[in-house]
């Protein structure tokens, strides 16, 4: 049997069928001898109910007093030796159910008219001996099958665990490399300026010299320190032949008119101007956008797709809207886009929010509040 409890209603019901068909086999029993009670028999039936209802005992414990029972004095034992049946052929051990189905039965032949399995219906006890082994193998194997379901349920939810965790461990990754290019080149204009600056600095105050020389020597280090960081993050990480290069600052725009030349129906509402936007959030817009514009490629081919970009502040916003349309032929199995994405958007403070939209339309839109400057947050005290 299986190793996981059975439910409180199922054990507390067998407990109670067992006790009825105990009771049941004690009357009978005492019927056949005149009605006494005191006797082997009824001792012999509270032996086959006990052994029937604890827990934990060999598998053969309970079959081996049911079939003797039986065997000994017949139909009114009968019940008790149904169950037994019942149990062994849950359990898969059909060739002793059937074994212990034909010792009771050659018994029964010598028995007295008044108690053997075979009168006064000669074939009626075979019948549900047959029914008693029949329904407890039915009952095993729909019992092993709802078992194996939950189990292949349960690996298939931490498979799906484990690949969110992937995709947002991927996610990250690509978050480090492509502020990795946006700051190395902003630190690279700081240590190309302050060299200018280093060449220069004859006629300027030793102190400023100084400053200027630690400038360049700090902007220098930093840029060798990011390398550092996402060589470690690149080697550490899951990689992906098919990961697609990191984006930089590129437009959003210029990925909705590449898109336009491969013929798919883009209509684009901007408001704001990209530089009011931090670097992070036109990144994470760049990769929100290219995610929604792929995802209606996949399931809705020839769809309109509604694309509003704010840049702020006092957030950026981005929201794509596709209709329904027809799935595309040959597509890829879904990966976890939106789960690396939800985690870019989360980690910049923002929320995102994917799924249906009206009549067959899906809606894909986030929200990415800007950081409070110390300059703003002194206008508005």
């Amino acid at each position: 049997m299986s190793g996981k409890a059975s439910p409180w209603w199922a054990v507390y019901g067998r407990y109670g069928l067992v006790l009825l068909l105990t009771a049941t086999a004690v009357q009978n029993g005492a019927a056949t001898v005149g009605g006494q009670y005191l006797t082997v028999r009824t001792l012999a039936a509270v032996l086959c109910g006990a052994a029937l209802v604890v827990r934990r005992l060999p598998w053969y414990v309970a079959p081996l007093p049911a079939t003797a029972a039986t065997a000994l004095w017949g139909w009114p034992m009968l019940p008790l030796l149904l169950i037994a049946l019942f149990d062994l052929a849950a359990r898969r051990r059909t060739a002793v159910a059937v074994g212990c189905c034909g010792i009771v039965l050659a018994a029964n032949t010598a028995l007295p008219t008044a108690v053997s399995l075979w009168r006064p219906q000669q074939y009626g006890a075979g019948l549900f001996l047959l029914l008693a082994v029949i329904g407890g193998l039915w009952m095993g194997n729909r019992r092993r099958l709802v078992e194996a379901l939950n189990t292949q349920v349960e690996h298939l939810r931490i498979e799906r665990e484990l690949r969110e965790q992937a995709a947002r461990a991927a996610e990250r990754t690509r978050i480090a490399a492509e502020m990795h290019d946006v700051l190395a080149h902003r630190l690279s204009l700081i240590a190309l300026h302050t060299g200018v600056l280093t060449t220069r600095a004859d006629g300027l105050p030793d102190s400023v010299a100084q400053r200027l020389t630690l400038l360049r020597t700090a902007s220098t280090e930093a840029l060798a320190d990011l390398r550092d960081v996402l060589k470690a993050l690149h080697d550490a990480g899951p990689t992906r032949d098919d990961a697609a290069p990191a984006p930089a600052l590129q437009d959003a725009r210029e990925l909705i008119e590449q898109t336009r030349q491969a013929g798919q129906q883009v209509d684009l509402n901007i408001e704001g101007r990209p530089e009011q936007a931090p670097a992070a959030h036109r990144l994470a817009l760049y990769r929100l956008v290219q995610e929604g514009l792929t995802n209606a490629r996949k399931h809705a081919a020839g769809a309109p797709v509604h694309i509003h970009l704010d840049y702020g502040p006092p957030a950026t916003v981005v929201e794509i809207v596709n209709t329904a349309g027809r799935t595309a032929e040959h597509t890829t199995p879904s990966g976890f886009g939106l789960v690396g994405l939800a985690e870019r958007v989360h980690a910049l403070g923002g929320h995102l929010s994917a799924g249906p939209h009206g009549a067959g339309s899906w809606r894909l839109a986030a929200r990415l509040p800007h950081p409070a400057h110390p300059e703003q947050n002194g206008s508005r005290t």
